[in-house]
């Protein structure tokens, strides 16, 4: 439980679209072509032999096309495409990066589940951290460990928090960086365990806050006056966490659930 602002957790086939258009690619130029001037939704489709995704056209690749030319000779063939369970804040990152409007969602075999849109995105991050949020957490924790406990507001210096995320993306920590610097940072979320400071959520806002030589952060703390045994301590511990120092900092291309369709073919 290393996040409690809204969406942080979900997954990308909690908010995918299921109900895919997509066109074969043995369909003609101009039928895609006409299906694209006759949507209002659409401005390319995913290109898909039986359920495979092979590529994707869109209008800017019809162009300077043949009308009968197939769609496979001037698709699109090399995707970014997402797993359904990477987290949307993940597939966030790359639409951000990446400049598209749309990553196709396929599963292990490569056959399309789904499609992912900036729209959809913005609809899973609504909510953020919030004082109900935390709320929420010490619920959990109370549930858990038969314990009660208090929540409080307090600035905690950065150098005393232990991390519980052993990385962070660099877009993200650009966009936490622009956010401090106009003050529109949200509060961290802290567990104080008998007085170690565990950094539930916040990774991003911290190593941006040390970037721009920020020393104390605001954070909701939520404080548990006699330590108790926390799964997200022992997994700090076994990852070597115990700075700030010791968040990794990784660009979005080496997550482990983004692949492209070259590459799925080629591991064939």
């Amino acid at each position: 439980m290393n996040d409690v602002s809204g969406g942080t957790n979900a997954q990308v086939y909690e908010y995918m679209t299921r109900d895919v258009m997509t066109v074969s690619p043995d369909a003609s130029v101009r039928e895609v072509a006409s299906r694209i001037a006759a949507s209002d939704d659409h401005s390319g489709y995913p290109v898909c032999d039986r359920r495979r995704v092979e590529g994707f056209v869109s209008a800017r690749d019809l162009l300077l096309a043949d009308d009968e030319d197939p769609i496979f000779r001037v698709m699109t063939t090399d995707l970014i495409v997402a797993h359904p369970e990477m987290k949307v804040t993940d597939a966030a990152r790359v639409i951000l990066r990446s400049g598209i409007q749309k990553l196709p969602v396929v599963d292990d075999a490569g056959n399309l589940v789904g499609i992912i849109s900036n729209a959809d995105v913005i609809r899973s991050q609504i909510e953020r951290a919030t004082p109900e949020k935390v709320g929420k957490l010490v619920r959990t924790l109370e549930n858990i460990h038969g314990i009660e406990l208090t929540q409080e507001r307090r600035t905690v210096a950065l150098y005393d928090l232990i991390p519980t995320q052993g990385r962070v993306y660099a877009d993200e920590l650009e966009g936490r960086r622009y956010e401090l610097e106009h003050g529109l940072a949200e509060p961290l979320v802290v567990i104080d365990n008998g007085g170690t400071l565990l950094l539930a959520d916040g990774h991003h806002r911290m190593l941006a806050a040390d970037r721009l030589g920020i020393e104390e952060m605001d954070a909701y703390v939520i404080v548990i006056d006699h330590a108790i045994d926390l799964g997200m301590e022992r997994t700090a511990a076994k990852e070597g966490l115990e700075t700030l120092e010791d968040v990794e900092v990784v660009d979005y291309a080496r997550h482990p659930l983004v692949e492209t369709t070259e590459r799925l073919r080629s591991d064939e």
